[in-house]
């Protein structure tokens, strides 16, 4: 479990990052077009999932995706003395935050759901 000094330094150094969900979608138009339709969203760990089964292509650009945000955190956890999986989870919490109305995600369950207007449910260690 997180201590809550990790959790703020993995914060921290997160927002150094940048890593948000419009600066992966401005890379790919293919990742923004798949996250309006529902078929890819966000997970509690910091990575991206697909919903449901997915195309072969549709897999190959999430994993694609996934290897660049690890590869984010693996850099600013070096920088930061932060583990890749702290900043991989904070991270997490602020992506299923920063997702819009009608975007997927992924509830602590394990569930795939849709953000309403509301706050999305996240993990009870997000601060």
């Amino acid at each position: 479990m997180m201590t809550k000094k990790a959790m703020l330094m993995a914060a921290g150094a997160l927002a150094l990052t940048g890593i948000s969900a419009s600066a992966w979608a401005q890379r790919d138009p293919a990742y923004a077009a798949a996250r309006a339709a529902g078929q890819v969203g966000e997970q509690p760990d910091g990575y991206l999932g697909v919903v449901g089964a997915g195309s072969a292509e549709l897999r190959a650009l999430v994993n694609a995706i996934n290897i660049q945000r690890k590869a984010a955190y693996t850099q600013k956890a070096q920088a930061s003395g932060a583990t890749v999986e702290q900043l991989a989870f904070t991270s997490g919490c602020n992506l299923i935050q920063q997702t819009a109305a009608g975007e997927k995600y992924r509830t602590p369950s394990g569930e795939w759901a849709t953000r309403g207007a509301g706050a999305p449910t996240r993990d009870p260690r997000c601060v």
